[in-house]
């Protein structure tokens, strides 16, 4: 028998044996995908919910959104967000109107499409 017929195969089977992981360990995970600074992540899902209280949570959302990817500072995110609550107060306490209203006019003010 020749050496490089014992050789060969051997040498194959130290190769394929390289490429199988121990057993009991997973393979590592892939990496989480993460949007690009500036963008809005693919998992962002905008509230539902009619009348006066869905527009306040979809608005909240927005500006939630932009803060968390830098279109807009902590300190507007807070004055929008605080003229947001008080929308939300009026919306609970039952005038729809004036909280779509407020929403309306803060949005204006911070130059959000109406």
């Amino acid at each position: 028998m020749r050496a490089s017929t014992v050789l060969v195969p051997a040498f194959a089977a130290f190769l394929l044996s390289a490429c199988q992981t121990p057993s009991g360990s997973a393979p590592p995970a892939p990496p989480r995908s993460q949007a690009a600074p500036g963008v809005t992540p693919n998992t962002f899902r905008m509230p539902s919910g009619t009348g006066c209280s869905g527009e306040v949570e979809r608005f909240q959302a927005v500006i939630d959104n932009d803060l968390d990817t830098g279109h807009t500072t902590k300190s507007v995110h807070d004055r929008v967000s605080g003229e947001i609550s008080r929308a939300r107060s009026t919306c609970s306490a039952g005038n729809d109107a004036g909280a779509i209203g407020q929403l309306k006019a803060t949005k204006a003010k911070f130059g959000y499409p109406g």
